[in-house]
């Protein structure tokens, strides 16, 4: 085996990291380039140049190159529900420079480049879920002698709100306590409290987080 020193660099030039990203670039042909090819081919990782210019979006512009996916394609929903389901991956809140391929289908960069920072992007996602957690089976009754009838839910839970149960049960098994973050293989399903066979609604109220052991063999018979 080959002994070679690599000097750890520091403080690099805007320009020396531009240039990496072109020469990527034409080597592959191409008058663009996604994360995912550069960090491939590149020597820098690509979380270097998103953090120095902001996003991948405006790495492209000052190198002369043309966008890789059209920022105005990708909704807010779509961006959502990739956040949701890299944090579901994880069982917890994920870092910058986890949202990457093949993990996630879009980069960090693609998250500031929308939302202003990281960390925005995360509020901005908390609060679609928070929305998320309101019961559809309320009508609006600004009057005050409006009655509010309830109405029946379906009864398939949405990704949606299954990802706030699992968030508000810290993902775990509400009935034995693992965690994919302890004990990893393990499997969460989100379950009515009262089946909805039996007249239980699909509210956060009438669900809990459960490993596919404890839920299994769950009949409408059963009720913690």
């Amino acid at each position: 085996m080959k002994f070679e020193f690599k000097p750890h660099r520091r403080n690099v030039p805007d320009s020396e990291l531009i240039e990496d990203v072109q020469r990527c670039a034409r080597r592959l042909q191409r008058n663009t380039i996604t994360i995912a090819e550069y960090e491939r081919d590149g020597v820098f990782h690509p979380t270097t140049l998103t953090r120095r210019f902001r996003s991948w979006f405006r790495v492209l512009e000052v190198s002369g190159l043309e966008e890789s996916r059209s920022k105005l394609n990708i909704s807010d929903g779509e961006l959502f529900d990739n956040l949701r389901s890299v944090w579901t991956s994880l069982a917890r809140q994920p870092r910058y420079e986890e949202v990457r391929s093949p993990m996630s289908k879009y980069s960090a960069g693609t998250y500031e480049n929308r939302f202003g920072t990281w960390n925005q992007a995360l509020m901005a996602f908390i609060e679609w879920v928070d929305e998320g957690q309101k019961d559809p089976c309320e009508e609006d009754s600004t009057k005050a002698d409006q009655k509010v009838e309830r109405r029946r839910t379906k009864r398939d839970i949405s990704e949606r709100l299954r990802f706030s149960i699992l968030l508000r049960d810290g993902f775990r098994c509400l009935s034995c306590g693992r965690s994919p973050l302890k004990s990893p293989g393990v499997e969460l399903h989100v379950d009515h409290v009262i089946p909805w066979s039996s007249g239980g609604e699909t509210v956060q109220e009438n669900l809990k987080t459960k490993c596919a052991d404890c839920n299994l063999g769950k009949g409408n018979a059963f009720r913690e």
